[in-house]
């Protein structure tokens, strides 16, 4: 049943799903996918969000590493074209729009448009992943600056992250799974000390949540060990060894079943 939203039909809508508990969604968010007419959707967003309106037009554009549904222009078309024939689309992603979701780009399209678009913003996935692992970003004692970067970007040898990752400072990779051996020998070759700690938060906030910690220099081989999948976000820093992972995890695992 669709509900009245303050956007008008001929809109889009750029809301962010979180990292992928439903739980996690904004009230602004939940109430944007009951009022849409069609959904445009990535990969990363849970089966459960969805099905929060299993009777609204649904379309996929999911993305992988090596494979890519739509090219990002067609999306930016088909965002236009379906607010310009009346329709309030929402174009739902994993986490947050403007954090490695390439909502700046679909904002733009829209604007040059001249098609009424607005953000819904949605909690990151390293915030959610991070914060279910009970490892904080920042941290008084270790800790006071954070930097978010992506691992699957090209010339990733050329990217200046100098700076960005070592004492007092946390960074904190997306997209960095398929390349975590050359992150760590490119953080290594920059100064960072091979014994920084690191964490591997793996789905975060869903029922398969996993939060691997290791050390820097051991990042690509334990990766490949532990056949650490997408999506998953790397944090660098000492707020690594900080957090309680393998226990907060195993914590919220035995409260689910309680619940149950």
């Amino acid at each position: 049943m669709k509900t009245d939203f303050p956007s008008p039909a001929g809109s889009v809508l750029l809301v962010g799903a979180g990292p992928g508990d439903p739980d996690l969604l904004t009230v602004a968010a939940r109430d944007a996918i009951l009022a849409a007419d069609l959904i445009v959707h990535d990969g990363l967003v849970d089966q459960r969000i969805l099905a929060l309106a299993p009777a609204t037009s649904q379309i996929s554009v999911a993305k992988s590493r090596s494979r890519h549904t739509m090219r990002q222009e067609a999306i930016n078309d088909l965002l236009v074209a379906e607010a310009k024939r009346g329709k309030l689309v929402v174009r739902l992603k994993g986490g947050d729009p403007f954090i490695f979701g390439r909502g700046g780009e679909e904002a733009e399209a829209c604007l040059a448009a001249d098609v009424a678009v607005r953000v819904i913003p949605g909690i990151s996935a390293a915030m959610g992943a991070a914060a279910g692992a009970l490892i904080p970003l920042t941290h008084r004692a270790v800790s006071s600056a954070v930097t978010f970067v992506a691992g699957q970007c090209q010339g990733l040898s050329e990217q200046n992250w100098s700076g960005l990752a070592g004492k007092g400072r946390t960074l904190v990779i997306y997209m960095g799974v398929a390349t975590a051996e050359l992150i760590a020998e490119k953080l290594i070759a920059e100064g960072v000390s091979p014994d920084m700690p690191v964490a591997v938060l793996e789905n975060g906030t869903r029922p398969n949540a996993r939060a691997l910690q290791t050390l820097l220099a051991d990042l690509g081989a334990m990766i490949a060990r532990k056949c650490v999948q997408s999506p998953a976000v790397i944090v660098v820093g000492e707020v690594a060894a900080r957090g309680m992972a393998a226990d907060a995890l195993q914590s919220l695992a035995l409260a689910a079943e309680a619940i149950a």
